[in-house]
């Protein structure tokens, strides 16, 4: 399957009815999952060209994308790693340069 059509088999799963309804989960995990899973949410959410599943949000409303993020940086927030987090960032970002 090509990355256009995975792209079309996600948008068409967004689109059934009742994915919009608000849940609530009760979750507690450790802080280094937490941590993992934001960086997971992060990468899912690049639009990095080098990256092959970077299509793969790209029709996904802005407004969804920004909740994503949000929901990335209240986990850190609620596990007290914002901080670790940003200065990580930072470090990686020298790297690149």
């Amino acid at each position: 399957m090509t990355t256009n059509e995975e792209a079309m088999v996600f948008d068409t799963l967004l689109s059934v009815p009742g994915m919009n309804d608000v849940v609530k989960i009760d979750l507690k995990i450790s802080r280094k999952n937490v941590f993992l899973l934001n960086h997971v949410i992060k990468r899912g959410l690049s639009t990095d060209p080098e990256d092959k599943d970077s299509n793969l949000f790209s029709n996904a409303p802005e407004e969804t994308i920004k909740e994503l993020k949000d929901l990335a940086y209240d986990f850190l927030e609620k596990a007290g790693l914002v901080e670790l987090s940003e200065k990580l960032s930072s470090l990686s970002a020298k790297d690149k340069k």
